[in-house]
C-alpha cells in the first residue's frame, strides 16, 4: 500500500519501524524530509508539496508514537522525588 504526504500516521508508523534506532524530536526537517522520501511504500502524488507543517505533524506524531510504544514497557513519567 503506497502513501503520500497528507498520510500522516502511515508514515509515523513507516518512519517508527524503519528508524526504531532514531529518536524522532532530534531529527531536523531536511533529514525527516529525505527519511520520508526513502521509505519504500512513499509515493507522492503529482504536484504534491510538503511543507514545515507537514513534517511538523509527522515529528510530533512519530514522538507520540514512540511515547505511546513505550507505555508499559518503558520507565514511563517519574518525577523527581527527593524523599526516597
Amino acid at each position: 500500500m503506497n502513501f503520500s504526504w497528507t498520510d500522516i500516521e502511515d508514515i509515523v508508523l513507516a518512519l517508527d519501524e524503519v528508524h526504531a534506532d532514531v529518536d524522532p524530536a532530534a531529527v531536523r526537517f531536511t533529514a525527516l524530509r529525505s527519511m520520508i522520501e526513502a521509505l519504500d511504500d512513499f509515493a507522492p502524488e503529482p504536484g504534491q508539496n510538503v511543507n514545515e507543517q507537514i513534517l511538523e505533524a509527522v515529528q510530533a506524531g512519530w514522538i507520540e508514537e514512540r511515547q505511546d510504544n513505550a507505555g508499559a514497557d518503558g520507565p514511563g513519567y517519574r518525577p523527581n522525588n527527593p524523599f526516597r
